[in-house]
């Protein structure tokens, strides 16, 4: 799999960061992290003074406090595009609401994080938009509603992982159940931006998602010519029982990365894994067990 965080640009520029505070823990993790790689860091006591310091001074990444609801956060978005359209704003916050995942993704929020939280993935976030230069119009609503919602989304590994972070938080999902369609999604994102776009950023690809109370649905769409999994004679899943590992001399000889799993590693995760004609679109279905409370988007 490639490399899912692209390393930070050496360049002369100061960059700076603005926290709003949320505690001493999550301040101190965020203060180590940016000072790690060296930036300039700024604290704002609540949005109003973080949207005066914005105001004031040009900041590269906003993260909000966990203390204020995603409503109010987004309300800042909105206030800061006026005057610095293109600063990160990740929001932290302590409660989930329903709507407010689709929300930050239409006001073009960096990314979201609601209690309880990953550290690590939260780290991983702040790393990207720390070194990804360009990101605006990476992700766009099509259309959506909280069970479902149709995007663009741009063909590069920093995309995939910002709207992998979104669709955690929207999944409404048993933890061990996230991780299954979450880690199957991704394989299946990275594959349509590697073979169907070519990681080239001016390329897109469609993605649907769909949550009923029995089922959730993730279709992706590339903008390549397609292939037949007759044809894949370089992913594992083409692999005979007895030797699992010979896609690797394929691709070897082809001159491809290591790898080749994804496909495989994404029917195992989900329930049903579902080819067009072409070979350009795909299904990823997980059926739930009983049926569930309305979604998180």
């Amino acid at each position: 799999m490639p490399e899912a965080i692209p390393p930070p640009s050496a360049t002369n520029t100061t960059h700076r960061a603005l926290i709003v505070c949320s505690g001493p823990e999550i301040d101190q993790l965020l203060s180590n992290l940016l000072q790690q790689e060296k930036w300039e860091i700024r604290f704002a006591a609540n949005n109003a003074e973080a949207l005066q310091l914005a105001e004031d001074l040009a900041l590269d990444v906003i993260i909000t406090g966990e203390r204020t609801p995603a409503k109010e956060d987004l309300d800042l978005l909105r206030r800061l595009r006026m005057i610095r359209p293109h600063t990160r704003l990740i929001i932290l916050t302590e409660e989930f609401v329903p709507g407010d995942v689709l929300a930050a993704i239409r006001e073009r929020a960096f990314s979201y994080f609601s209690r309880p939280f990953s550290k690590e993935r939260l780290a991983e976030m702040i790393r990207i938009a720390m070194s990804e230069p360009f990101w605006d119009d990476s992700i766009e609503v099509l259309s959506g509603t909280p069970n479902w919602a149709r995007l663009c989304v741009r063909c590069d590994l920093p995309t995939a992982n910002r709207l992998l972070q979104f669709y955690r938080e929207a999944s409404d999902l048993p933890d061990a159940e996230t991780d299954e369609v979450a880690t199957a999604f991704r394989e299946i994102l990275v594959n349509a931006m590697e073979h169907g776009g070519h990681f080239d950023p001016s390329q897109h690809v469609e993605v649907s998602y769909v949550r009923t109370r029995r089922m959730v649905l993730c279709r992706v769409k590339d903008p390549g010519q397609g292939f037949s999994l007759e044809e894949l004679q370089h992913s594992a899943i083409a692999n005979p029982e007895e030797d699992p590992f010979k896609h690797m001399e394929t691709r070897e000889a082809q001159g491809k990365r290591p790898g080749g799993f994804g496909i495989l590693m994404a029917t195992k995760l989900v329930d049903d894994l579902i080819y067009n004609e072409k070979g350009n679109e795909v299904l990823l279905v997980k059926y739930l067990e009983k049926p569930a409370a309305a979604s998180h988007s």
